[in-house]
Parts: structure tokens; sequence; C-alpha cells
């Protein structure tokens, strides 16, 4: 891939999102540097290695303050400094919760994410979120610390496993969706193309998703407004990885899941078009996303939702559409959602 730099700003942060090979890491050997990675990317960029490491366990139980504690222990024993660089290299759980401690560490160290998987790349990575889950709640705990880079090598992804890839897919929908009608048409045309990793096409996706959140994100850094956009699908995904004790499905499945929630929702209450509800689930049906489950406690599912981070003043507000790139917030009638729900339940 071409070497491209998009730059941001983010509250009064400034990021810098390079596109390219794994030469763009060449200037960060030699430097006070802590990398962070899990047991699934030790393997890659061998550049790194000579660096000092933390390797955390894979998986989503790794995303919890005992790591971030532990992380803060490892970059005291190796001396750093404020100006020294914590690298944080993986999927969505090590990028937050590297993230959050660099955020914590000596009120904030410097802090560059080089995301591996596609989830991470178009998602995680992108615009200051940290975070880790707590007390069983989906990123109850974190801050907002943008990283000062972001370095997309998409040579990472022809190890991800497929299933890895297509959890990403689901928030590359979900950009479509929000803000650019081709990146929806490309993922409708090509199928094929995209499913089989076509590098071509894997970078327009990559692109463009970065764009619609950077765009987002510029707008609304800490999340009072139209950033809450983007959680699209999430209440409703975030609630179900709870109730599953994130076990059973990836995050981009219960993303993928939860968005057709939200487009059967915002049409019972007469939100949401339902020729675009249509077109927007049969996409998700076309990369393999269920979307219905067997088995599930809708009170369950309910009462997690109650702890969602768009609540205000004990309201749950929804991410909803009416037509592709008209989004909006409101409140449901918890009936009207129990009542989709249990319709949908295969």
């Amino acid at each position: 891939m071409k070497t491209r730099v998009l730059q941001y700003r983010f509250g009064g942060y400034s990021s810098f999102v390079e596109f390219g090979s794994e030469a763009l890491l060449e200037r960060f050997v030699g430097n006070r540097a802590v990398v962070v990675w899990d047991e699934n990317t030790t393997s890659l960029l061998a550049s790194l290695h000579e660096l000092p490491s933390v390797t955390l366990p894979p998986g989503e139980r790794t995303k919890s303050l005992d790591t971030v504690s532990h992380l803060l222990e490892r970059f005291l024993e190796e001396g750093l400094e404020r100006d020294a660089t914590v690298m944080a290299v993986g999927g969505g759980v090590v990028c937050d919760a590297s993230a959050l401690a660099a955020s914590l560490y000596m009120r904030g160290a410097r802090l560059v994410l080089i995301p591996t998987t596609l989830l991470a790349m178009v998602d995680a990575a992108l615009g200051g979120k940290t975070g880790v889950n707590f007390s069983g709640y989906k990123n109850l705990a974190g801050t907002f610390y943008p990283a000062e880079q972001i370095i997309i090598i998409p040579e990472t992804l022809e190890t991800l496993p497929q299933r890895e890839y297509l959890s990403g897919l689901a928030e590359v929908i979900k950009s479509a969706m929000l803000g650019d009608p081709a990146l929806f048409e490309i993922l409708a045309a090509r199928v094929d193309a995209v499913l089989e990793r076509d590098r071509e096409v894997v970078e327009e996706l990559i692109l463009r998703s970065v764009a619609v959140k950077g765009r987002i994100v510029e707008q609304d850094f800490t999340e009072r407004g139209g950033r809450e956009w983007l959680n699209l699908g999430h209440t409703f995904a975030h609630a179900l990885e709870s109730v599953t004790g994130f076990e059973g499905w990836t995050h981009g499945e219960a993303v993928a899941w939860g968005i057709v929630q939200a487009l059967r929702c915002g049409e019972a209450a007469g939100i949401t078009d339902p020729g675009y509800a249509a077109t927007a689930t049969e996409l998700l049906r076309q990369y393999g996303f269920r979307c219905e489950i067997d088995t599930i406690s809708v009170d369950a599912l309910i009462d997690a939702m109650q702890h969602d981070k768009k609540s205000r003043a004990g309201r749950v507000r929804y991410v909803l559409q009416r037509r592709p790139g008209e989004t909006e917030l409101r409140e449901l009638n918890p009936e009207l959602i129990r009542g989709v729900l249990n319709r949908n339940l295969s």
C-alpha cells in the first residue's frame, strides 16, 4: 500500500493516521518505548522485537482493570518517563486497554496504536476512546485519549482468521450506513471480492471507514452529540455480550445483530424506512451474520441496556436511522423493544 497520511483534530489533540508498510516502524527502533502485544500478534512486525515488551493473553477477558494495573507496573519497571511511548500492537482489546493505561501513566504517556485486525483498523484505534470492561459491563471504565499516531499496515490482515475479519466487516457496514453511500455500494456489489480479501478492495474499505469515523469524531470528540451515532447497533450488541458473558459472539457479530435490532425497533416505532431496513439487513445476511438468535432472556438484555453509556438521567437513548446517512438518538418504549426482541428470537 502506498504510504498515505491523514490528520485529524480531536478536541485538543492531533492524531495522525498513516497507511503503509512495516517500514513506517523503523523510526521507533531505539526510542524509549514499550510494545504491548497479545499472544496472537507477537509474531508480527519483527522490527519491533528489540524493544521492551509486554505480552497479554488474547480475548475479551483481558480487557479489565487488572490488565491496566499490570501494564502500569510494567511501564514503571521499564523506567518509562512521560515522554516515552506506549506502542500497542493488536486488536481492539490490546488497543483499548493499552490506551487507557497510557492515558493514566504520569497523566499521559505518548501513545502509538498499530491495529492488526480489521475491527481495530476501522473502529477501535481511531478517535481516542479508551476502555475496559467492568463488573460485567462493556467498556464501563475509560477515558478520551487519542493516539498521537495510528499506523495501519494492511498486510497484517493476511494472518487474521476469517471469523475475525468478518467481525471487522460489521463495523465497515455500519460506517457505510452512517455516512458513505459509495462504500455501501461497494459492499453490496463486490461481496466475493470483499470475502476473498482482495487487497485493493480491502484498502478502500479501510480508507473509507476511517474517513467516516474521523469526520464524525472531529465534530464531537467527547460524545455529546453526533459521535453517539457511531454506536449504531451497539446498545443491543453490548447487552448481548454482557448477557452471554462475552462468549459465543465476536464483537462484530454482536454489532451486526444489534444493527438489525435497531433497524427493526426503528421500523416498529415508525422511524426507519422499511425498504432501507430490509436492504441493510439483507446485506448483513450476505456476509453471513446472524440476525436472529436461538434462546436468550429478553429481560436480561433489557436490564443490561439500562447500563448503556448513552443513557441520560436513567433513560436509554437508542441510535436509530430513518434512511442511509439520516441518524438520530431516540428513547424507545421498553415494551416496544421487548416485542421486537421476542418476535425475532429464532
